[in-house]
């Protein structure tokens, strides 16, 4: 994983060089005073000339000082430009990984939890990537010069004071096996607030039409809590680690204060000689703080390098080798014994078979829970098949590339989920380089652009998150301009207007029968009068297909399923039937479409 982490410094290594370079520079100006100081005390107590020679050592100390402030800055702003610069390219890579990993990396993982490994952990391995080699490159370098120094000055009382340091090391190693797994359990506590709130503000207007806030704090009082506790394990962790680390260190002083007066007493130092290891022992003693502390931030940035690390090496859609390119497609679309389970859970779908001839329309009906929506999910591959094959024009969709096939299939859900945005930007999202003029013939083959035309923006007005500011009619026209624009040679409409009232569906379905011309088309459907057309219908019932044939075809069937479910929907049949013999036109006006 290290090798890993050090690969992002490449494309700034000449600013790390140069980082690293005056980074080793304050040190050794840190060097200078006590060096100072002890030829001053020996000037005050040998020399007339003290007063001179006082005055040039503080200027020369103020000079370095100078272009320490400098340096400083230059350290502060690049090491933290060259953190961001690594932060910014995980972040690259993560978003393109995330666009690679299949819908069950969705399945299992939540959106807020993402999201945390895409801002704060990112953001403690940023830290992680500009503090650490300065930290260690600086105190290990002071920490060397000062031991040094101190030696020269008297190697017996250096080594008293060295001995405390395998204490040091040994406390701080015990201390921070206990705060990375208090750190992570504080991290991931942190994912499940950010998982709950991005739940709840999403849902707001649901949780409002229910008056269920009490029940939404109450979930999200629990994420809370658990980080909480969480953070009560991570702080105690850091409470003892620094607790005892920095005993240690103020033992240094007490030992340093006792060895110092018997050695002065002893006669074995002089007074310079012991002003100028007391300073010099706070230059041994800081860089092992720095590092002591550098600890929680190395424990803060490698927890979340791994987080990363973990999303990075989870597997990803692939093309199967030799894959192809799909084009000209004509649109024949065959399923045979197509079995399905979503990772190693019970089996959904039992050996389906079935064929749609080019320009022909497939039904998919029956009872909830059967698997019709699974089925249309593993056309464009989005999981893959346990257990048989799926082919278009005769050839399987395992030998095509992800990105061609789905730029075939073109896909009209219930749930549409448009883009925080424009009008124009979502349609576009169907063929991102297309020209406005296709734009508003998309729009106008989904009979929404005189809609549009009547907005102060027109194509340009925004239209809130998630289409918020859209009615449920105007959402579904708009992913249907989308398709349009795509121009798919093979359509699935999964349920695409269940969720509308029977007015705005009639509406809705002239756009849709006008998408589906010329297309090879499969429709989910629960209301049975939108599918009596079809030139094929399939009754789908836990996982397998137990009836097929035209409409008159299954109407004959004695006892059927799909006469049974037509049988219950009559009254609303009956309904759209009237609807349907009334002038569009006039409810179009009349509904704002």
């Amino acid at each position: 994983m290290l090798k890993r982490f050090i690969a992002y410094y490449k494309p700034h290594k000449w600013m790390l060089t140069w980082d690293m370079l005056a980074s080793l520079v304050i040190a050794l100006v840190g060097m200078v005073y006590p060096i100072i100081t002890e030829a001053m005390m020996e000037d005050f107590l040998n020399s007339t000339h003290t007063a001179q020679k006082i005055v040039a050592a503080s200027a020369a100390v103020l000079g370095l000082y100078v272009v320490r402030l400098f340096l400083r800055y230059f350290v502060q702003y690049y090491g933290h430009l060259i953190g961001v610069g690594m932060q910014a390219q995980m972040r690259r890579d993560l978003f393109a990984q995330l666009q690679k990993l299949p819908f069950s990396f969705y399945d299992e993982n939540e959106t807020g939890k993402i999201m945390t490994r895409m801002t704060s952990d990112l953001f403690e391995v940023s830290e992680l990537a500009h503090h650490g080699p300065e930290n260690l490159l600086v105190s290990t370098a002071t920490f060397l010069c000062a031991f040094v120094y101190l030696w020269t000055i008297d190697w017996a009382l250096t080594l008293i004071v060295f001995v405390c340091v395998p204490v040091l090391v040994v406390v701080a190693v015990y201390f921070r096996r206990k705060m990375r797994q208090a750190f992570t359990e504080r991290r991931t506590g942190n994912a499940m607030i950010n998982a709950s709130l991005e739940s709840s503000i999403s849902g707001i207007r649901v949780t409002k039409a229910f008056t269920n806030s009490r029940k939404e704090t109450e979930k999200f009082e629990t994420g809370n809590n658990a980080f909480i506790n969480a953070c009560k394990k991570a702080y105690d962790a850091m409470g003892k680690f620094h607790a005892g680390t920095s005993f240690i260190t103020d033992v240094f002083n007490v030992i340093i204060l006792i060895a110092g007066g018997l050695f002065i007493h002893a006669g074995r130092i002089g007074i310079p000689e012991y002003s100028a290891f007391f300073v010099s022992v706070n230059l041994f003693i800081s860089p092992i703080n720095t590092l002591i502390g550098f600890m929680e931030q190395y424990q803060n940035g490698v927890t979340g390098f791994a987080r990363f690390a973990e999303i990075m090496d989870h597997s990803t859609e692939q093309d199967a080798p030799g894959a192809v390119e799909l084009t000209k497609v004509e649109g024949k679309l065959e399923l045979e014994n197509v079995h399905f389970a979503y990772g190693q859970g019970a089996e959904i779908l039992h050996g389906i078979s079935l064929q749609v001839e080019k320009g022909q329309k497939l039904a998919l009906v029956g009872p909830s829970g059967g698997g019709k929506t699974t089925l249309c999910h593993l056309i464009p591959r989005f999981y893959p098949l346990s257990d048989g094959d799926i082919r278009i024009d005769g050839a399987s969709i395992n030998g095509f590339t992800l990105e061609s096939l789905r730029k075939q299939i073109g896909i009209v859900q219930q749930d549409v989920f448009l883009f925080n945005g424009s009008i124009k930007e979502n349609i576009l999202y169907g063929k991102p380089d297309a020209t406005d003029e296709e734009v508003v013939r998309a729009a106008k083959q989904a009979h929404i652009h005189p809609w549009i035309m009547t907005l102060e923006k027109g194509y340009d007005t925004e239209i809130g998150e998630r289409g918020v500011k859209l009615s449920g009619g105007q959402k579904q026209r708009l992913s249907i301009a989308r398709v349009f624009l795509k121009d798919p040679a093979i359509l699935i409409l999964d349920e695409a207007t269940s969720a509308l009232d029977n007015t705005t569906e009639i509406l809705i379905q002239q756009a849709l029968d006008e998408l589906c011309k010329g297309r090879t088309t499969i429709v989910v459907a629960h209301r049975l009068s939108t599918v009596r057309g079809a030139d094929r219908i399939a009754v789908v019932a836990e996982g397998r297909v137990a009836e097929e044939g035209t409409h008159e075809e299954l109407m004959q069937l004695e006892g059927g399923i799909y006469r049974g479910l037509y049988s219950l929907g009559v009254g609303s049949c009956e309904a759209v039937e009237e609807l349907e013999r009334a002038d569009l036109s006039r409810l179009s006006q009349k509904t704002g479409f």
